[in-house]
């Protein structure tokens, strides 16, 4: 059974929280619409505003995460939010087959996708989590 976004991101978040909670680190999750952080976290002595993405799409030996918000609803407006590092702390991208990475938002390589899965990002790879039926075709 393919999963909406929604719940697909819902899996990302439950995820963080998840990996986050084995590490002894206080999780808060905002209450209502928060554009730049879907949790924070209480880590290294301060708040942590934490990104979290989810991906399927698994081309050339990598994940291609969108990491850009382009609207969730059928009211956009043609606007695409670049990810910044002036938003969150952190990017906790969960993908298909249960891998994840937390990376600092300042090492964050691109304002609307990254691949993960090799070299680049591959010091930031943590514990895998549970994999999820992908919503796209791989």
């Amino acid at each position: 059974m393919k999963l909406t976004p929604r719940r697909q991101g819902d899996l990302g978040e439950y995820s963080a929280i998840e990996w986050f909670g084995a590490q002894g680190i206080p999780v808060y999750v905002p209450l209502g619409h928060a554009p730049d952080a879907d949790l924070v976290v209480w880590m290294d002595g301060r708040y942590a505003g934490i990104q979290v993405k989810t991906c399927g799409v698994f081309r050339n030996d990598r994940w291609e995460v969108s990491i850009c918000t382009r609207g969730g609803n059928q009211s956009w407006n043609g606007l695409v939010k670049r990810f910044s590092a002036g938003r969150c702390d952190y990017l906790f991208v969960l993908v298909a087959d249960g891998r994840r990475w937390l990376i600092p938002a300042g090492e964050v390589g691109g304002g609307t996708h990254v691949q993960l899965g090799g070299p680049k990002y591959a010091r930031f790879e943590i514990e895998p989590g549970r994999p999820f039926a992908s919503t796209a075709a791989a």
